[in-house]
């Protein structure tokens, strides 16, 4: 089953959806027609301008096929899923509730110490001091990271990286500098780290670390971590009079959160997607590690490493 996760993206589709005897048409406004048999199917992401039928629904829920609705940003807001015990969403969200502690606390260890080698990464690009102290104290996570070296790393990037007057200071409601376009920059990669979560049939509200009975998104602000130091080179790297309500501004952290992540071209939103897939697979038994990508620059990415603990 884990290895059937086919996601079709009509987030930006235009056109019409329709019922076939065991497949769905997909008919362009303008272009070919195609058919997809929705036994190849797991999620399908519908956008706003999609024509979708009743009828199409049905045949996708009926074949445990996961409906995802979207907004205008491609972010998911509802869906539509199968009401069966056996269906693979389902499976997929008991096998969540029931990860063992030491696997959870294992997978959260391997998502810090690639957020603080990324970290790394970013003051050694931007040209600080303080690179080789963060590789450091991301050798000392281990399982669960008891020792809350993810706390102790962010104190010394964001003494690092920030005018000591100022520093990082979450949703302070900035309108200018480098909080506002963090801030800005985080917003747009939570929309891509949603929609990952989604798109892999995992809970959102299940989160590795994050927990809060108000969070519907923990899972999310979890997978988010290790993406957030490619924005932080590009909002870093902005006048301190800089603001997210600037159109040129704005367009530049939208393209901080989308830029390629990997050698080959893959950008973020898609290695973000291939991070949840894995944990998907994690939770289930189909791996037994959690490999978890690595920030090191513009089109460059490795996997976090160092012992388990």
């Amino acid at each position: 089953m884990a290895s059937q996760w086919r996601v079709v993206d009509l987030s930006s589709f235009e056109g019409e959806v329709r019922s076939e005897r065991g497949a769905v048409a997909i008919i362009p406004e303008c272009g070919e027609r195609v058919v997809l048999p929705v036994a190849e199917l797991a999620v399908v992401l519908i956008g706003m301008k999609a024509a979708f039928t009743a009828a199409a629904l049905h045949r996708l829920v009926q074949a445990d096929v996961a409906v995802l609705l979207c907004d205008w940003r491609g972010v998911p807001e509802a869906g539509a899923y199968m009401w069966s015990a056996h269906g693979r969403v389902g499976a997929r969200h008991r096998a969540q509730a029931e990860l063992s502690l030491p696997r959870r606390k294992n997978a959260w260890a391997r998502i810090v110490r690639a957020k603080i080698e990324g970290q790394a990464n970013a003051l050694a690009n931007l040209g600080y001091r303080g690179s080789g102290e963060l590789f450091a104290l991301a050798d000392q996570v281990r399982s669960g990271d008891p020792g809350n070296v993810e706390a102790q790393a962010a104190r010394l990037y964001w003494s690092r990286a920030m005018d000591k007057g100022i520093g990082r200071q979450p949703s302070s409601g900035a309108l200018l500098g480098s909080n506002a376009c963090l801030d800005y920059g985080y917003t747009v990669l939570r929309g891509y780290a949603i929609r990952a979560v989604l798109a892999a049939g995992l809970c959102s509200a299940l989160g590795v670390f994050h927990h809060g009975r108000a969070n519907m998104f923990a899972l999310a602000d979890d997978i988010i971590e290790p993406f957030r130091p490619c924005v932080d080179e590009v909002a870093l790297s902005l006048p301190s009079t800089a603001s997210p309500s600037d159109p040129e501004v704005k367009r530049m952290l939208v393209a901080a959160a989308g830029q390629k992540f990997t050698k080959n071209g893959l950008g973020v939103a898609a290695v973000m997607e291939d991070l949840a897939q894995r944990y998907g697979r994690y939770v289930e038994g189909d791996e037994e590690r959690l490999s978890v990508p690595v920030w090191e620059g513009p089109t460059t990415v490795c996997c976090a490493s160092g012992s388990d603990g």
